[in-house]
């Protein structure tokens, strides 16, 4: 199977190309706009991971909002919104 990759341009600046993973976040912080994403609504194993690669890597502005919630396990989350402005590129099967 091929790999995906999808290239994007930050802030009319850059190129970054994302496959994996950093493109399956990517793909849903674009999607979820100003509302953000949460582990609690888009599940995967290590989203602030993904979060953190799209940072620190990529140099890509995400902010966090920590949020309460109920239930049997209550706590915080965090929810994770997309501040640099992304444009969709090209996509390419590597």
């Amino acid at each position: 199977m091929a790999k995906r990759e999808q290239t994007f341009l930050i802030n009319n600046e850059r190129e970054i190309v994302l496959s994996g993973r950093p493109l399956w976040c990517m793909e849903q912080l674009l999607k979820a706009g100003s509302k953000g994403i949460t582990s609690l609504e888009n599940p995967a194993p290590r989203l602030s991971g993904y979060i953190h690669r799209l940072r620190s890597e990529y140099d890509v502005l995400i902010s966090t909002e920590h949020e309460t919630h109920g239930g049997e396990w209550a706590r915080n989350h965090a929810r994770y919104r997309l501040e640099s402005q992304v444009e969709i590129l090209k996509e390419v099967a590597a």
